[in-house]
């Protein structure tokens, strides 16, 4: 049992996850904040280091459904949401796109066109699709979890910043230990099988996600986000800073944290610890930074190490 987790129903989800997903213990704890927190997730790493795996069994543990979009530069706004199809009779029927799930994972995001990424935007941020003027709600709870090719690869297309600022964190997942990766060959046969029991109910969630929200944040703390994310607008290595959605990311974040730690009030170190996964993929920085190595994690780190910690 994850011992970082103070929630037991919680951390036997983990431990769940784990029996099949081997060595994602800090990815799926990760997942676990920012679905408590009702935001989303963009995970990037190599192929084959088991994303769609561990989204699959995450989404099973939690009692969800979940369903799978593989990006492609054909894939069309109406493969996503959905759409009518109208009988000889004269009726019309709602066909319900992929998006309508608990857990959507898009693979390789940025491999379809502007128009298709666009139509993630208002269920990420809305929790409804919008078909011929009808607003459908999403049945909580909701998240995406997508994941992008390296920039510049062919068939991609460049992530608006808009787009990235949806997504309240971004997750390495990178090549497995050497132990790890014997433990994978050792157990192959039995996470093919994908056997995970569900631990929550998609109520369950809904309720605890209520809980979080009852999470106490200091004025102190609240104070220490806005100087982290001030800060990092003015920094000369910056070109475009992270905007209040990415406080409230990480504000909503650091609640859900400290309620997985069994607290009822938020610390500067949950801030300290989703600083880097919440705010690096919304800066941009300047060319003349970047050609000198300087990388955003890095800003982030600086940037915490000089904003004094409230006591």
């Amino acid at each position: 049992m994850n011992s970082r987790i103070a929630v037991p129903q919680v951390a036997a989800l983990v431990e769940e996850v784990s029996r099949v997903v081997i060595g994602k213990e800090e990815l799926v704890e990760l997942l676990l904040v920012a679905l408590l927190a009702e935001g989303h997730v963009l995970i990037e790493g190599p192929p084959g280091v088991a994303k769609t795996l561990l989204c699959k069994a995450f989404a099973m543990a939690v009692g969800g459904h979940f369903n799978r979009v593989q990006g492609t530069p054909d894939m069309l706004p109406g493969d996503v949401t959905g759409f009518y199809l109208y009988l000889p009779d004269g009726e019309s029927r709602l066909v319900p796109g992929p998006v309508f799930t608990n857990v959507l994972m898009i693979d390789e995001l940025n491999r379809t066109t502007p128009r298709t990424q666009a139509a993630f935007l208002e269920a990420m941020q809305e929790r409804q699709v919008t078909l011929e003027g009808v607003a459908h709600p999403i049945p909580p709870p909701f998240m995406v979890v997508a994941s992008q090719v390296p920039t510049g690869a062919e068939g991609t297309y460049h992530l608006p910043e808009t787009q990235i600022d949806r997504f309240m964190f971004r997750l390495w997942d990178d090549y497995p230990s050497p132990d790890e990766e014997a433990r994978v060959l050792m157990t192959v046969d039995a996470i093919d099988m994908l056997a995970v029991q569900p631990i929550v109910a998609t109520d369950d969630v809904v309720t605890l996600q209520r809980r979080v929200r009852d999470v106490y944040a200091s004025p102190e703390v609240v104070n220490y986000i806005v100087a982290l994310v001030q800060r990092l607008r003015r920094s000369t290595d910056v070109y475009l800073g992270p905007s209040p959605r990415a406080s409230v990311a990480l504000y909503k974040g650091a609640r859900a944290l400290a309620f997985l730690s069994g607290r009822e009030y938020v610390i500067p170190d949950d801030v300290k610890r989703l600083a880097v996964p919440a705010l690096e993929h919304r800066l941009v920085i300047r060319p003349e930074a970047g050609s000198d190595g300087v990388v955003p994690p890095a800003i982030v780190q600086e940037v915490m190490e000089a904003i004094p910690v409230p006591r």
